[in-house]
């Protein structure tokens, strides 16, 4: 036999079926899917696939979001799936839970030939996610105008589905406050038919609005790279609003200059939504040439040193606040609507060289302020915090929303698209957020402790990618591990905690 590499070890293909999964761990998402009710959910509100043959629409949302969770980029990668032996007779088993004779022959029915595939193929999975494309909506867009095509019937289903997701997820952990977190991110692509962002690159913009509370995405919105990101902003937080489960009681919104737009404060200072009222907000600032005025005419003794807390130690952290006295021009016209400002500045320690004064190229606001340069960041709210205060829980934005994105670009599929078809990627798009809300779930209401803050590297380490032996004797399922795997005693107390939502306790 002719050596396949350097070390004496060959490959070769198994005579027969063993059962051998690299998925072991996979299967306690399909018992979360089952317990919130996803299928229910998906047969409620998509219809892709209500009067056709072949692939349901369960079947196709499932294997996506389980191709998100299990490391897939792209569609392609349900070939490695279908080629999971194991992996495919566990979800053969799943796809049939719960449902009555009747049911299974009708699942029968849809095809006309015998079926012998588990997750869709490519080509099929490519052709549905077609279907979330309005090619009329493309004939309204107009050169060097922002434009965001109406979501069709099919992309509303998956913004339905996801907050019957987000319900259940409120169910089990209620929360009566949200603090929703708005921002674009921008997400480079190779696309022909993307436009340009405004660093420059080919990409989409996808707004997102991030629920602190809860850590999940409440909602998102698909946009083209071109799209400002506070563009219709109003309307995206009505739409994440109406998103709120019951319970919640009172809504507090951060976001950073993006929503610094005065038809949007007004919105919430005014208490425009009927079901929350008032809103209170911290947004960033423009520093524009009054802004930067009102700022100069701030005393040095009026500045307040921002504090860090380390170790229950406050320490300084080099920057410093205070209150401005400051009323943009547009704002001006109504005694409502007049909001608090706070100025930030922080030293630049680095001299300037002779004759660059005028050829600053920093990528941030900057001021001189008694002889000293100073970067310089604004802050507008309608709360009444001490400021230093204000500052911190602002910042607080960054930490996780943003890894929000860094984990839907980069640890599941946002990061590469489909198509060229807008609707197709603003469908690919929900599909993740759905694995991303659902691995949320998993963490914080599942796993708990301090798996509630591990990224998706460490769960499928721990969690998803497990060898493992799939067995059906004597009409049982059995998922077996290796002797000593320390993911047995993670796996099965996992099935408990969620076997434990369907079974009430007595009493």
């Amino acid at each position: 036999m002719m050596a396949q590499g350097v070390l004496p070890y060959q490959y070769e293909e198994a005579s027969r079926a063993t059962g051998m999964t690299a998925l072991a761990g996979i299967p306690v998402y399909l018992d979360l899917l089952y317990a919130l009710a996803f299928g229910a959910s998906v047969s409620r509100w998509l219809t892709v696939r209500k009067e056709s043959q072949g692939w349901t629409d369960l079947e196709v949302v499932v294997s996506l979001v389980l191709l998100n969770l299990a490391g897939g980029d792209c569609v392609d990668d349900l070939r490695t799936l279908e080629g999971d032996e194991g992996f495919c007779k566990v979800l053969d088993m799943a796809k049939l839970a719960g449902m009555g004779r009747q049911e299974r022959r009708a699942l029968k029915r849809r095809w006309r030939k015998e079926k012998r595939r588990t997750v869709p193929s490519p080509s099929s999975a490519f052709r549905y996610l077609e279907a979330f494309h309005d090619p009329s909506q493309e004939t309204l867009r107009q050169v060097g105008r922002a434009f965001i095509p109406r979501p069709n019937a099919h992309l509303l289903g998956l913004r339905m589905v996801n907050r019957d997701w987000i319900a259940g997820i409120q169910r089990r952990s209620p929360q009566s406050f949200a603090t929703l977190d708005m921002d674009a991110t921008l997400c480079k692509t190779y696309k022909e038919s993307a436009l340009y962002g405004y660093k420059g690159d080919v990409c989409y913009q996808p707004l997102n609005v991030y629920w602190a509370e809860q850590e999940v995405v409440l909602h998102t919105e698909f946009r083209d790279g071109n799209v400002p990101a506070g563009y219709e902003q109003t309307r995206v937080l009505e739409e994440a609003l109406a998103a709120l489960p019951e319970g919640v009681e009172t809504v507090r919104v951060r976001t950073d200059t993006q929503g610094y737009e005065h038809s949007f404060l007004r919105y919430m200072e005014l208490a425009k939504n009927g079901r929350f009222g008032r809103i209170e907000f911290a947004v960033g600032s423009d520093v524009t040439a009054e802004f930067k005025k009102a700022v100069a005419q701030i005393p040095e003794s009026a500045w307040t040193c921002l504090l860090r807390e380390v170790g229950g130690r406050k320490i300084p952290t080099g920057q410093e606040w205070a209150e401005v006295c400051f009323a943009p021009n547009a704002m001006g016209y109504t005694k409502k609507g007049n909001y608090r400002y706070l100025a930030i500045r922080e030293r630049l320690y680095q001299p300037q060289l002779p004759g660059m004064e005028t050829q600053q190229l920093l990528p941030f606001p900057t001021m001189t302020m008694g002889g000293c340069g100073y970067k310089l960041f604004g802050l507008v709210t309608n709360m009444d915090w001490e400021g230093g205060e204000l500052v911190w829980w602002h910042r607080q934005r960054c930490g996780k929303s943003e890894e929000a994105h860094s984990v839907m670009k980069t640890d599941l599929a946002g990061g590469q698209f489909p198509s060229g078809l807008f609707g197709v990627n603003a469908a690919w798009w929900w599909i993740m957020i759905l694995a991303f809300n659902v691995n949320v779930a998993m963490k914080r209401l599942v796993l708990g402790g301090s798996w509630a803050t591990k990224r998706m590297k460490a769960i499928r380490y721990a969690l998803v990618h497990i060898p493992g032996q799939v067995i059906h004797k004597a009409r049982q399922w059995w998922i077996r591990l290796a002797e000593g795997h320390p993911a047995l005693e993670l796996l099965v107390g996992a099935r408990r905690q969620i076997l434990g939502w369907m079974c009430p306790s007595p009493g």
